[in-house]
């Protein structure tokens, strides 16, 4: 397939704000792709590279060539080959690698129309969002390979990325769907909750229910198959090698396959408190010395559900009974504190619910997790059974750009700029903090958002939308600077989260409609 092709769906897709518009754009592309190609179709049209970083910064970009094919005459450059470029930017290193990558990159845009380099620039600074891949992407992929869309999403959910099945659906249609089933040892995307205002809400929306402690950590997925284990984040990434507690406790689990759901904490020795999210987060992304971390900072894992035990799959089955067999695998120390409301209009259980909330609050973690009993895991999904309530407005944005501190920060890059996410697949600035932000939080974001920048005006330096922060707020008001019409009173920032994506980030519509 051609580059031009992908690009000229990528605009129309980003012109139109028809949901049903987008979805044909997608799956007339999907049929006249060959099937193989279907899965960096889906990358680039969500401004993803397969390949990952690959070192290309504004300062290459900004004096790539000119456009060495004129309007008139017929594009060349394939997809094929665009992605074999950036497989070999991805593997230039060492010395003389700058120029290295801006002689491929010169010699790809030259051989690129006008609108092939204005899609490839987009691509490469993060700027393509239109929004594909996500469910527009899936129901073109439904479509055009004449399959029910909730099917496809079910399988998609199983194996945790949309690119693989796509390709086999294309290619063999509904049939291949039944090869994407629950397996030990292949991540699946891990089951979301939305939010309430209190307690006392959650159960009167979800009835008979169980309250869990909302612990401040690092989501895990922890697969085992015989003395095999596997340690997965909840974006689906490997993290096994940083983790050796988790690994451990794995093994000690009384049954010789299944599939964990959790997350690993760090508690402090002297209180026994839990330490700060920042802190876990950098000792789960060191990647050096993991032993001297592990002696400074030991973490715990402590779990909520069970997939599979055993190889019985377990997340059609009533959270009820997933528990019942989580408690048969673990000790209580090893599980998320709970209580059951088997009666949401029994004053005295609402109030034993409001105490828990309070007494969790007091111990040190972030809220609270109110789950309906009966509740399947529904991989990959926002559930309405799982909902969280925490003590004040907080929410995941995206940082669009961030500006050059002075004073005590001059040096660092302190003032962040928010994003939501729109409908149309871009992002709606909300507003600016720099408020809550540590010298240790500092330092950090400053040499991540310099890895991210991709222009810089000596003030503002722009970065491309990947960073997410949580961000807590006293509510909403009514401004005209920004476009959604609205910005976040009093916001600050809770924590940088390195372990979300931009797709994780709340929309405009749900700050709006929950503020």
């Amino acid at each position: 397939m051609l580059l031009a092709r992908v690009a000229e769906v990528s605009r129309e897709v980003a012109a139109t704000s028809a949901r049903s518009r987008k979805i044909g754009l997608l799956a007339e592309l999907f049929v006249e792709a060959d099937p193989e190609e279907s899965p960096l179709v889906i990358a680039y049209l969500s401004g993803r590279l397969p390949q990952g970083r690959i070192g290309v910064g504004w300062s290459v970009l900004k004096e790539v060539a000119p456009p060495a094919v004129p309007p008139t005459e017929q594009p060349a450059l394939t997809l094929g080959r665009a992605d074999e470029v950036m497989t070999e930017l991805a593997a230039v290193s060492g010395a003389g690698s700058r120029a290295g990558r801006t002689r491929l990159v010169h010699a790809l845009f030259a051989a690129a129309t006008h609108d092939e380099q204005q899609f490839l620039l987009r691509l490469l600074t993060g700027e393509v969002r239109q929004g594909a891949l996500d469910a527009v992407a899936l129901e073109g992929v439904a479509r055009a390979a004449a399959v029910p869309a909730g099917e496809l999403r079910r399988a998609v959910m199983l194996e945790g990325a949309l690119p693989p099945v796509a390709q086999a659906v294309l290619a063999d249609g509904a049939a291949a769907l039944q090869r994407f089933t629950l397996r030990v040892g292949n991540p699946v995307q891990p089951m979301l909750a939305h939010t309430a205002a209190s307690v006392t809400d959650a159960i009167a929306a979800l009835g008979p229910c169980v309250v869990e402690e909302k612990l401040d950590g690092i989501r895990i997925q922890v697969h085992r198959q015989g003395d095999e284990v596997r340690v997965h984040t909840r974006s689906l990434d490997d993290i096994t090698g940083r983790l050796p507690e988790v690994v451990a406790t794995a093994r000690s689990v009384p049954a010789d396959a299944f599939i964990l759901d959790g997350e690993v904490i760090a508690l402090d020795p002297g209180t026994g408190r839990p330490v700060s999210f920042q802190s876990i987060a950098s000792r789960v992304g060191s990647r050096t010395d993991v032993a001297g971390a592990r002696a400074t900072l030991p973490l715990t894992p402590v779990f909520f559900d069970v997939l599979a035990v055993d190889g019985v799959g377990l997340i059609d089955r009533p959270g009820r009974e997933r528990h019942e067999v989580l408690a048969r695998l673990l000790p209580e120390s090893q599980r998320v504190r709970r209580m059951v409301v088997t009666d949401p209009a029994d004053a005295a259980q609402g109030g034993a619910a409001e105490r828990f909330f309070t007494d969790t609050l007091a111990r040190g973690h972030e809220g609270v997790l109110v789950k309906a009993v009966d509740a399947p895991y529904v991989a990959g999904r926002r559930g309405r059974t799982w909902l969280k309530v925490k003590p004040v407005h907080t929410v995941d944005l995206v940082v669009l750009a961030v500006e050059r501190g002075h004073g005590r920060r001059t040096g660092l890059l302190s003032n962040l700029h928010l994003g939501a996410r729109t409908a149309e697949g871009g992002f709606a600035m909300l507003g600016k903090t720099f408020k809550g932000l540590t010298d240790e939080m500092l330092r950090w974001q400053s040499e991540r958002l310099g890895e991210l920048a991709v222009e810089d005006d000596g003030f503002t330096v722009r970065v491309r939308p990947e960073l997410v922060v949580e961000i807590a707020y006293d509510g909403l008001q009514a401004s005209t600077r920004y476009p959604a019409g609205v910005t976040l009173r009093f916001a600050r920032v809770v924590r940088h989260r390195p372990d979300k994506s931009a797709a994780d980030a709340a929309t405009v519509e749900e700050i709006i409609g929950g503020g």
